[in-house]
């Protein structure tokens, strides 16, 4: 068969641009180097930038293990800025007398660096944060410093989580309480009053409208919280009985997260905004107007109503939220309330990027096996004519003929007929047939169904160094898609198509779906391993809920984190270092004590060694791995490589950036 024109052409950085829909889902935030290695730069091709490959090698050159989450503290920062910017010109170009005020929700991500950067950099827009559970309530109170910041209490409330937001009024802080529950509100009137206090009081509409994506049943009439119409009136009539109207200031309504598709926001807006203008007629003092979560991240570029995507920007999303909220309030006559949004998905998942390296390949056999063509069976005899004969006009019929020979090989060795080497011959043979067939389907503009699969059965595993279970759960438990590619040699040609093992003994650990401009491929298109020579690997997007929902399968514990700012003189700088879990850390969160397993294993190595079974020396030695491996990080660490991506010593660039650098804190 002729190989395909396109493939004699040489490949470019280009090529690999295009391969991993780079600028689709990075925009101008990522480009590749002319030595194939993928460059961070947040603020565009004019702004400062690295090589990710180049700041891994320099980490590993302090001691910092793979596999590493990345933040980029600058993505945080502009992050914020495009959110509250977007919002700003909507209300500049409507005219609309509210403002804008975003909120963080610390549920998308709870790790302090990240809270205590998002209210640095949202001083200027009045950020505030959002708790939605007790713990959550005790972070915001003691990191919410932005003056003007609104702290919104959502989710499920006792009266211990109810004093402590009221009091946190006293404070100084802007605490609106919403009320999720109708039951709730007795407990906020009685409180108030043993206070003696006017709370910020809000409710949770219970929308008919629904979202869109694999989210959307968090929204809807069967949602887990929010107020019915009817409760909503009831709140209204409880709050005039106690004089205390005027203090309900807030509306909030939740579609879920992800909403894929702005006619679904739509929808909810135009019915939240109807019971806004409803509330307000009825003497509530409402002052904002809370439109919850739910705006989209792009992780797949393709900008439609898919899972992974979303069918608008950010711009559009600020343009119908402003106009539908101005709409409704002016066919009533009323104020425009302040807007908030809780849009924390949108604010962190860009600033995060997973780094690991692959450990290992398995790959499928489709040479020919020696001495396949003289074999006496007349199985084999005939796998070996379908190969030899395979073309463009008879491969379909050449598979199913292939199926057929390779089960009845598996029948004869079942039955006696067919020693296990014969059968180790046919199943090659029949892989390799598949192999002569793939290469033809991929010339096809149709590809017959039951041959769609082949791509996906043929592909390598690459088994790489971290957890899916920790590191990318949403991949694991509702197939959210991360954009993932190599982040060097992008100037050769991928030649080999894998899938993603991790280290886990869970066969759910994988990544087996990947983004693609107009579908999901099964295989990422990956290099050949060289051996001796690091391959670096990374997930982008993975800012927002991945490390709060990381589990603790087979023990991998948190990777190592480091925060990165980024510089104009070096392209990077590394702020902070803070280290992944030990095995020690890990186990105690099991309840196992490290001494009590250092006696442990001491007892049963001294028993050991009484019985012969092992020598002291050998019995030292088992000891102070033992102890070594319980101080250790969760994941895997080759101490023979010490070679750098190319090969050779860290850049020149690296050591100055070492050397102008304070020294990294845990």
């Amino acid at each position: 068969m002729s190989t395909p024109q396109k493939e004699l052409r040489a490949w470019t950085t280009r090529d690999s641009t295009e391969l991993y829909q780079l600028a689709a889902w990075g925009g101008e935030g990522y480009s590749i180097n002319e030595r194939g290695e993928l460059v961070v730069q947040p603020m565009g091709k004019d702004g400062p930038k690295f090589s990710l490959p180049e700041l891994v090698e320099d980490l590993r050159n302090r001691g910092i293990e793979l596999p590493m989450l990345l933040r980029v503290s600058d993505v945080l920062q502009l992050r914020v800025a495009a959110l509250a910017g977007a919002f700003r010109r909507s209300v500049e170009e409507c005219g609309y007398k509210g403002r804008y005020r975003p909120v963080f929700p610390v549920k998308v991500n709870q790790q302090r660096d990240v809270v205590e950067e998002l209210v640095d950099f949202g001083k200027d827009y009045s950020l505030g944060l959002e708790a939605g559970s007790k713990p959550e309530l005790l972070i915001v109170l003691a990191h919410m410093t932005n003056a003007d910041g609104l702290v919104i209490c959502n989710g499920y409330k006792d009266v211990s989580f109810i004093e402590t937001a009221m009091l946190a009024q006293k404070m100084g802080l802007y605490t609106i309480v919403v009320v999720d529950r109708y039951e709730e509100l007795e407990t906020i009137l009685t409180v108030s009053k043993r206070f003696d206090l006017r709370p910020h009081i809000g409710v949770r509409a219970k929308l008919a409208s629904r979202g869109a994506g694999k989210w959307q049943e968090s929204g809807g009439e069967k949602s887990k919280f929010g107020l019915t119409a009817g409760e909503l009136v009831r709140v209204v009539e409880r709050l005039r009985e106690a004089d205390m109207l005027d203090c309900l200031e807030l509306l909030h309504f939740h579609i879920g997260s992800q909403i894929t598709a702005i006619r679904a926001i739509k929808d909810a807006l135009k019915e939240a905004t109807r019971i806004y203008a409803e509330l307000h007629d009825l003497g509530a003092g409402l002052r904002f107007i809370d439109v919850g979560g739910g705006l989209a991240v792009d992780y797949d570029g393709s900008s439609t109503n898919f899972h992974s995507s979303a069918n608008y920007s950010l711009q559009e999303y600020a343009n119908d939220v402003v106009f539908a909220v101005q709409q409704a309030c002016d066919e009533k006559g009323i104020a425009h309330p302040d807007i908030v949004s809780e849009s924390g998905r949108a604010l962190t998942a860009h600033h995060a990027i997973l780094v690991f390296d692959v450990l290992d390949v398995s790959t499928q056999t489709v040479e020919i096996p020696e001495g396949a063509d003289k074999h006496e069976d007349g199985t084999i005899a005939n796998m070996v004519q379908i190969l030899r004969e395979l073309s463009l006009k008879n491969f379909q019929e050449s598979y199913h003929d292939a199926l057929h020979l390779k089960e009845e090989a598996i029948s004869l060795f079942n039955l006696g007929y067919l020693d296990l080497k014969g059968r180790a011959m046919a199943e090659t043979l029949f892989w390799a047939i598949c192999d002569k067939i793939r290469l033809i389907v991929n010339t096809l503009e149709y590809v017959p169904e039951e041959l769609t699969g082949l791509e996906r059965a043929l592909a390598d595993t690459y088994y790489c160094n971290f957890s899916v279970f920790q590191s990318a759960p949403d991949h694991w438990a509702v197939k959210q898609l991360f954009p993932t590619m190599p982040i060097h040699r992008l100037n050769e040609r991928p030649t080999r198509r894998a899938i993603l093992a991790d280290l886990t003994c869970d066969s759910d650990g994988k990544v087996d779906k990947f983004i693609d401009l107009r579908d999901v491929k099964n295989v990422l298109e990956v290099h050949p391993i060289t051996p001796g020579k690091p391959y670096y690997m990374a997930m982008f997007l993975v800012g927002a809920y991945q490390e709060i929902l990381g589990d603790l399968h087979n023990l991998f514990g948190d990777t190592n984190a480091i925060h990165i700012s980024m510089d104009e003189q070096y392209g990077y700088r590394i702020e902070r270092v803070i280290e992944g879990d030990s095995v020690t850390e890990v186990l105690s969160y099991v309840q196992y004590d490290k001494q009590d397993l250092i006696r442990r294993m001491r007892t049963h190595l001294e028993a050991a060694v009484r019985a012969g079974r092992i020598n002291m020396k050998e019995s030292a030695l088992l000891m102070r791995r033992y102890e070594e491996a319980l101080a250790a990080y969760t994941y895997l660490a080759d101490d023979d490589l010490d070679e750098g991506v190319d090969g050779g010593d860290a850049p020149a660039a690296a050591a100055a950036k070492v050397a102008s650098q304070a020294e990294p804190s845990a």
